[in-house]
C-alpha cells in the first residue's frame, strides 16, 4: 500500500496524513468514503451467518428503557419480527466467514495486522441501537445501507447505568451529530462517547482495531515464555554455604528472593524469547476459527511447474514478521536470507505470484506446502480461479 497516496476513504487524506491527524486523537467524517456502496450481504445471508454456532452474535432489544441480550447462535425464530422497532443483530468477525467482508477489511491495512481486528455487521430495526457507550480502542464506522443517526462526544463521565445487561454511559453527553447515508463513514478515537440509532432498517460495518490491556499482555506473554525459562535460566541450583542459622524460621531469605529475579532476569535475558511470545500470541486464531486439510498439489522445486501457480493466506489465516522471524496461526519460524524476504511478502501482501514461487527455496517451499495442506494457504492456478471463494 501506498501510504502516501490520497485515499477517498480517508476523506483525500493519504495515509500517513490520517495516523498523523487523526489516529487516536480525533474524529473523522468522511462523506462519500466507498463510492455507490452496497451491503455485501442481503439480510438473509446476515441472519443466516448469526444462526450458525462457529459465528459469534449477538441479539440486543430495548423495550421502553429496558434493555435485553441474547447471544448467538440466533436462528431466525430467536429475532423479532422485521417490522418490530429498536431491536440490533450484531454478527462478529464477518471477515473470517465472507470474502466481500475480508476485501473490505484488507482496505484498512495501512494500520499494522497487530492492530487490526476485525468487521462486526450491525443490521438494526427502525430506532435500534446498542445505547450510548465508549470502546476502548479505534473504530471505524461505515454505512452500508440504509441511515443512522450518530450522536458523539469527549465523555469525561463514564459511570455506567448499572443492572444492565450492555455497558451503557448513565450520563451520555453528545457535542456533535451527523446522520451516515451508505457509503458515509466515521472514525472515532478511542474512549470517544457515541450513540448510533437506525432511521428505518439500516446495516452498519464496524472496523474495529485490537488494543490488549498492559497487565493482560504481560500475563499472556510470561505464560508463554515460562514454557521455556528453563532452558533459558539454566540449571543452577540455589546454595547457601555459610549463611548461618535463622532466629526467624518463616521469613524467607533475602539470598534465595535474589537468586528468583536473577533467575526471572537471566530467562528474559534473550530477547528473541519475548519476540516469539509476542508474535505467536498476536497471530493465534480466534476460539472460533478452524481450517479445512487438503492436498497441496505444487512441486517442491522451483521451475517450470510452478507457472501459472500462486498462493493466497486464508482469509482467517493471521501472519505477521519481525526481523528475525515470521509467525503464522500462532506457530513462529526463525527466517533469514532470500527466503525470509519472500516470506515477509507473504505477509505483507497475503498472496505470492508464480513468479514469487520460483525463487523461493526448497526448504520455503516444502513449508509453504505444509501450510497449503493445513488449509492456512491456498494454491490458485488459472484451473483454480474460484477456489478462494469456496473457502471464504
Amino acid at each position: 500500500m501506498d501510504i502516501d497516496r490520497p485515499l477517498a476513504l480517508l476523506g483525500g487524506l493519504t495515509p500517513r496524513q490520517f495516523m498523523k491527524r487523526h489516529w487516536q486523537k480525533k474524529p473523522l467524517l468522511v462523506r462519500g468514503a466507498v463510492e455507490a456502496f452496497q451491503p455485501l450481504m442481503t439480510r438473509k445471508e446476515l441472519f443466516d451467518l448469526a444462526a450458525r454456532d462457529d459465528v459469534e452474535s449477538r441479539l440486543v432489544v430495548q423495550r421502553r428503557g429496558h434493555w435485553r441480550l441474547r447471544r448467538g447462535p440466533l436462528p431466525r425464530r430467536a429475532l423479532p419480527a422485521l417490522a418490530e422497532p429498536a431491536w440490533t443483530l450484531l454478527v462478529q468477525g464477518a471477515d473470517l466467514h465472507h470474502r466481500g467482508a475480508y476485501e473490505l477489511l484488507q482496505r484498512f491495512r495501512f494500520v499494522p495486522d497487530a492492530r487490526l481486528d476485525d468487521l462486526m455487521i450491525s443490521w438494526a430495526s427502525d430506532a435500534g441501537g446498542v445505547g450510548p457507550h465508549f470502546d476502548s480502542y479505534d473504530v471505524f464506522l461505515l454505512q452500508a445501507e440504509g441511515r443512522r443517526r450518530w450522536r458523539i462526544g469527549r465523555q469525561r463521565d463514564l459511570t455506567l447505568r448499572e443492572g444492565l445487561p450492555l455497558k451503557i454511559l448513565d450520563r451520555f453527553e453528545p457535542e456533535e451529530e451527523f446522520v451516515l447515508a451508505p457509503g458515509d463513514m466515521l472514525y472515532l478515537p478511542p474512549r470517544y462517547a457515541h450513540d448510533g440509532i437506525a432511521q428505518g432498517a439500516c446495516q452498519t460495518y464496524s472496523i474495529g482495531f485490537r488494543a490488549p490491556a498492559r497487565g493482560e499482555l504481560a500475563q499472556e506473554l510470561l505464560q508463554r515464555i515460562g514454557d521455556e525459562a528453563l532452558e533459558a535460566a539454566g540449571e543452577a541450583i540455589y546454595r547457601d554455604a555459610g549463611s548461618g542459622p535463622s532466629d526467624s524460621p518463616g521469613r524467607i531469605p533475602e539470598p534465595l528472593q535474589r537468586f528468583a529475579r536473577d533467575a526471572v532476569a537471566a530467562a528474559m535475558k534473550n530477547p528473541s524469547l519475548l519476540e516469539r511470545a509476542l508474535g505467536e500470541y498476536l497471530t493465534e486464531p480466534k476460539h472460533n476459527v478452524w481450517f479445512e486439510a487438503r492436498k497441496a498439489g505444487f512441486p517442491l522445486r522451483a521451475g517450470k511447474g510452478l507457472a501459472g501457480v500462486c498462493v493466497e493466506l486464508d482469509p482467517r489465516t493471521r501472519m505477521m514478521h519481525d526481523a528475525r522471524h515470521v509467525y503464522v496461526n500462532g506457530e513462529s519460524w526463525r527466517a533469514g536470507g532470500r527466503d525470509a524476504k519472500l516470506m515477509r511478502k507473504l505477509a505483507d501482501e497475503r498472496k505470492l505470484s508464480d513468479k514469487d514461487l520460483t525463487q523461493a527455496g526448497s526448504g520455503a517451499l516444502r513449508l509453504l506446502r505444509s501450510w497449503c495442506e493445513a488449509g492456512w494457504l491456498h494454491e490458485r492456478g488459472e484451473h483454480e480461479g474460484k477456489h478462494a471463494a469456496k473457502h471464504a
